[in-house]
């Protein structure tokens, strides 16, 4: 399928907790309960966080903000393999990895602590590149156990690292993969993932659609982020030819990095991690905007260099 198509309906909309946990930056309980209410107006019903974020304040915000909503209204993922030890109500913690079929469980039976929720419709294994064997022999089987007896929902793996991914895809039997920044405007390097995915009926939700903060404003600026450090000028140079393409068009970058993921088969969600109440509604109106078709293929054009190597 090629990548010019209609993407974007708001439903496709996922709400990141990152922010609200405090990953990127202080933020007030006031403001993480206001990000959560104004996505929920905005018709916002999925929503992801992970006990990393914050060492559980995350996971408790959200749990906390969503309270009285219908349950059976609005889908929630969490991850596990990193248990918060000696957790603080302040976030204070330290994060340990366990891959185990106990760590498993005790980060799961955590994750329902801090939420109040009794059930995840989603439940990911969060970064374990490191402790892929261990992962593949006892957590995703741990969580395809409980997904079969009815615990959980749908069971896979989240990271930024496509190899890692692909392993997990071709050695066990994931329902779906959480891809962080690896398939964007400007960083391409899931589309082998994510065509075995849509080969195999695995659900992809793209995550980091901004790459850490390069593709977050309109022009891209000296000093922006890609994964979190500075990043290279070959990377801000890609950002900015984008930037002129959606200029040309009448369109912000951000609403375009956006809604880029969704032009995959593959991909069912793209989530974005917001810290208030206006980049909430910000998400939700870039994700609406319209961007004529000229604007993808001008911007696809830009992927596949003269050399055929795409980004």
């Amino acid at each position: 399928m090629s990548l010019v198509h209609a993407r974007c309906q708001g439903s496709q909309l996922g709400f990141g907790g990152s922010g609200i946990g405090g990953s990127h930056g202080p933020v007030t309980e006031a403001d993480a309960a206001a990000a959560v209410a104004a996505a929920w107006e905005l018709g916002v019903r999925y929503f992801d966080t992970a006990p990393r974020y914050g060492a559980g304040v995350g996971e408790r915000r959200l749990g906390a903000a969503l309270a009285g909503r219908p349950r059976s209204e609005f889908a929630v993922s969490t991850k596990v393999g990193l248990l918060v030890a000696d957790e603080r109500a302040d976030g204070s913690g330290t994060l340990v990895h366990d891959y185990t079929r106990e760590g498993i469980l005790r980060s799961l039976e955590a994750s329902r602590r801090r939420t109040g929720f009794d059930r995840f419709d989603i439940v990911f294994v969060h970064d374990p590149e490191d402790h892929l064997d261990i992962a593949i022999a006892e957590a995703l089987p741990a969580l395809i156990a409980l997904r079969d007896e009815g615990a959980i929902g749908a069971v896979g793996a989240g990271m930024n690292l496509v190899e890692p991914l692909r392993t997990i895809v071709q050695r066990s039997e994931p329902d779906a993969l959480m891809v962080a920044g690896r398939w964007t405007l400007v960083d391409r390097s899931a589309r082998e993932l994510l065509d075995e995915c849509a080969e195999r009926g695995v659900t992809v939700i793209a995550a980091a659609p901004f790459n850490s903060g390069l593709l977050a404003e309109p022009a891209p600026r000296d000093g922006a982020t890609f994964n979190y450090v500075r990043a290279p000028a070959e990377m801000l140079a890609r950002a900015y030819a984008c930037a002129v393409v959606c200029s040309r068009h009448g369109v912000e970058l951000p609403a375009a990095a956006l809604q880029f993921p969704l032009g995959h088969p593959a991909v069912a969600r793209v989530v974005a991690g917001v810290c208030d109440a206006a980049e909430s509604a910000a998400a939700v109106d870039r994700m609406s905007t319209h961007i004529p078709d000229d604007a993808w293929r001008e911007l696809d054009a830009l992927a596949e260099p003269a050399s055929g190597a795409a980004w």
